[in-house]
C-alpha cells in the first residue's frame, strides 16, 4: 500500500462552471428558457476542464505533492429536469468526463476498480471516478442502468432533494417507488453504488427493506451533531455499520454545525468522534461535497483537504484509524463491492 493517499467520495466540481457561469444554471431551472439555456451550457461544458479550474475546493494541479488522491466525480442532475432534459445532462456531462480525461491525462486516470484506482496512483496520477448524483439520470427506465454501468458510472446517489422517479429527496416526504425498488436491485446486479445521502428517512427505511448489498451515504454527516435532516439519525448510522457500508464526512457548513458561530475544523472532529462511538471505524471515510457547498476556510482546498491526515492524528486517532478514514475503508469497500 502506499504510504499517504486520500480517497474522496463526491464533489460536484465536474458540473460546477466558472462563477461568471452562475446565470446559466440558475436560468435552467425556468422552463421557458430552458432550451436556449441548454444550448449555451453545453457550450460552456465542451469548453471548459472543470476539474483543473484554479481556486476550487477540488483542481487536480493542486494535489499537494506526494499524496495519491482518488476523486469520486458526479454528474449532478438538477431537479424538475422532464425525463429528456435529465438525459441530455447527464450525456453532455459525461462526454465533458470522457474529454478531460483524455485532455489531462498527464494528471489523471478515468478508473473502475480498486485496483485501476491503485494502478494509477503507482503511475504519479489522480484516479478518477464517474458517479451520478440524482437518479434522475435513469429517467424511469431500467434499462439505463446497464447504459451508466457501460460509461463507467460507479455510483448512483439515488435521489437529490426532490422527487423522481426513483423516490424522495430529503426535501420531500415520499419513500422509494415499485420503479426505485427495482431500480436499486438493478443498480446492484450491475456493481454499481447505491448512494442514500439526499434521500430521506422513509425511503431510507425503503431501501433497508430492499437493498441486499452494502450501500453508501457518499456525503452526510451525523444527525446528532448537527441536526440537518439532510445528515444521518443515529438508528441510521448503527444499520449501516451493521451491513457493512460506507459514510463520507461532509464538509458542507450547514451539515457540520448549527448556531450563530462559524463552522470549523473541529466540527468536523465531533461528527468524527460520534461516529467512531458508534462503531463506524471500517465504515467512516470522506465525502467533501466539493465545488457544490460553502466550506469553511479549513478545508477549502485539496491541501487542507489533505491536512486532514495529520490533523486526525493530532487528535489522538491510532495510524490506523486515520488511514481507514483517509483511503483505506473507502479503498476496501470498492475492492468487495466492484
Amino acid at each position: 500500500m502506499l504510504p499517504y493517499a486520500l480517497i474522496d467520495l463526491h464533489c460536484d466540481t465536474l458540473t460546477a462552471l466558472r462563477p461568471e457561469d452562475a446565470p446559466l444554471l440558475a436560468a435552467l431551472r425556468d422552463p421557458a428558457r430552458r432550451r436556449e439555456t441548454a444550448s449555451a451550457l453545453a457550450d460552456r461544458v465542451r469548453e471548459t476542464n472543470t476539474l483543473d479550474l484554479p481556486g476550487r475546493h477540488f483542481s487536480l494541479s493542486a494535489i499537494p505533492e506526494g499524496v495519491h488522491w482518488c476523486q469520486c466525480c458526479a454528474i449532478f442532475i438538477p431537479d424538475g429536469l422532464i425525463q429528456e432534459e435529465a438525459v441530455s445532462c447527464y450525456d453532455l456531462h459525461r462526454r465533458s468526463f470522457s474529454r478531460q480525461m483524455e485532455a489531462l491525462s498527464d494528471k489523471v486516470l478515468p478508473c473502475h476498480t480498486a485496483d485501476s484506482i491503485e494502478s494509477a496512483w503507482a503511475q504519479g496520477k489522480a484516479a478518477a471516478v464517474l458517479t451520478v448524483e440524482n437518479g434522475s439520470a435513469l429517467a424511469g427506465q431500467l434499462d439505463r442502468v446497464e447504459t451508466l454501468a457501460r460509461d463507467g458510472v460507479r455510483m448512483v446517489t439515488l435521489t437529490w432533494n426532490g422527487e423522481n422517479e426513483i423516490g424522495s429527496g430529503s426535501g420531500t416526504d415520499h419513500g422509494l417507488s415499485s420503479f426505485g425498488r427495482e431500480a436499486v436491485r438493478a443498480l446492484e446486479e450491475h456493481s454499481i453504488l447505491v448512494d442514500v445521502s439526499h434521500l430521506n428517512d422513509r425511503g431510507f427505511n425503503d431501501l433497508l427493506k430492499t437493498a441486499s448489498r452494502p450501500f453508501v451515504a457518499s456525503h452526510s454527516n451525523a444527525r446528532a451533531v448537527c441536526g440537518h435532516r439532510r445528515n444521518l439519525a443515529d438508528e441510521q448510522i448503527r444499520e449501516m455499520v451493521r451491513r457493512g457500508c460506507l459514510i463520507g464526512l461532509n464538509y458542507c457548513v450547514d451539515f457540520l454545525h448549527t448556531g450563530d458561530r462559524p463552522a470549523g475544523l473541529d466540527d468536523l472532529w465531533r461528527h468524527v468522534e460520534h461516529l467512531l462511538e458508534l462503531g463506524a471505524e471500517r465504515c467512516l471515510a470522506l465525502g467533501s461535497d466539493a465545488d457544490g457547498a460553502d466550506f469553511p476556510p479549513g478545508l477549502d482546498s485539496p491541501e487542507r483537504f489533505a491536512g486532514l491526515y495529520p490533523y486526525l492524528l493530532d487528535r489522538g486517532l491510532s495510524t490506523e484509524l486515520a488511514e481507514g478514514i483517509l483511503w483505506k475503508n473507502a479503498l476496501g469497500f470498492f475492492r468487495k463491492i466492484w
